[in-house]
């Protein structure tokens, strides 16, 4: 019996068969991975979904954002406080404070995030406003030493501040992580304490995302955080002195007090047929104290370096300011005052300056 040979046709057939039976296996495969795959990238989103829920627009959280240990939190500024006005002024008057400070070390800080992380710049002020060196490498380029430059200098200054009623919001990695909310509080706090000579803005606040992590999951929150509240709030955290004390509890000697203060600058102001008869209010353009200056060191002061009859508050505050640098050319120490209080007809900053005067020169001729 003769067997039939397959044809050509027949091969090609179970030919086919075998390639799609190959086919569905290798198909099913690449589509269970694929299916794998898809329920993989959806956990991720819901996992993403669940560890940052409802953050504000615009808001990025970076990956090392989300490096966080168990229950440790971080803090990132709101961009639209980053665009805030009055924020915006802040940070430039802060530059603006810093630069006049370091003037003489060269220094010109542009950015408070890139420029104060290091420590450099905090060590400068800080020992420029203290007068006291601080015991750090001068320049430190590893971010281990970075950090042991700011370690040494927010203990220096923690260390001045606390007692003062401060709240240290602010650390060695917040400062090192360019977190500007903590920067500026830092900034904000020495410039009143040391009675910087310009006038931040009052009432300025930012709303900033708080991250923490709990239990494994990022939880995220909008804060508002205040910078700044009061000029008169802020100065309250200052050493009080006999001034405070004169107002709030000896109310009644404040005339014997101001009635000597007038006698002194009326005895000077006088060689000017010029009378004082209230201290808060004829001071406050600082053209008195200019010349009152002059005549206490026996100069003539010429008349374009001042304003003789001022209008604006901007001029009135370079009048004062100008008063006072004339009292630290002669040798006098910074007025304990800001030329915006004296302006601003604050009264005890009014009898601060013109006491430092009565104490230095109460025998002159």
């Amino acid at each position: 019996m003769s067997r039939t040979p397959y044809t050509s046709a027949t091969s090609q057939s179970a030919k086919m068969r075998k390639d799609e039976s190959f086919l569905g296996r290798l198909g099913g495969t690449l589509g269970r991975k694929k299916k794998s795959k898809e329920v993989s990238e959806l956990h991720e989103e819901g996992k993403k979904a669940i560890n940052a829920p409802m953050l504000p627009p615009g808001t990025d959280i970076h990956p090392e954002d989300t490096l966080l240990e168990e229950n440790a939190e971080r803090i990132m500024l709101d961009p639209t406080s980053r665009e805030n006005p009055k924020f915006k002024d802040m940070l430039k008057v802060l530059i603006d404070w810093i630069n006049s400070e370091l003037e003489e070390d060269r220094i010109i800080v542009k950015d408070l995030e890139e420029d104060c992380y290091d420590g450099q710049v905090l060590q400068k002020l800080f020992e420029k406003l203290s007068g006291r060196k601080l015991n750090v490498a001068e320049v430190t380029q590893s971010e281990i030493g970075q950090k042991q430059k700011l370690q040494t200098v927010l203990e220096a200054v923690n260390e001045l501040l606390r007692p003062h009623g401060w709240s240290i919001e602010w650390s060695v990695d917040s400062i090192h992580s360019k977190n500007l909310v903590a920067i500026v509080y830092l900034l904000v706090a020495l410039a009143m304490h040391f009675q910087a000579p310009t006038r931040l803005p009052e009432h300025v606040s930012v709303q900033v995302v708080l991250v923490k992590k709990r239990e494994g999951i990022l939880q995220t929150a909008l804060v508002t955080k205040e910078l700044t509240s009061t000029t008169e709030m802020m100065m309250g955290r200052l050493e009080r002195d006999a001034f405070d004390t004169l107002l709030d509890h000896a109310p009644d000697k404040l005339n014997v007090v101001k009635t000597s203060l007038i006698t002194f600058v009326n005895k000077h102001l006088n060689k000017l047929n010029l009378e004082v008869t209230e201290l808060e209010s004829q001071f406050a353009d600082g053209v008195y104290l200019i010349l009152l200056m002059g005549l206490l060191e026996d100069y003539f002061v010429p008349l374009y370096s001042f304003f003789l009859t001022p209008e604006s508050f901007e001029q009135k505050v370079h009048n004062v300011a100008f008063a006072f640098e004339l009292m630290q050319d002669a040798g006098l120490k910074k007025p304990k005052a800001r030329p915006e209080d004296v302006v601003n007809l604050n009264l005890k900053s009014t009898l601060r300056v013109l006491y430092n005067l009565f104490t230095n020169y109460k025998n002159s001729e």
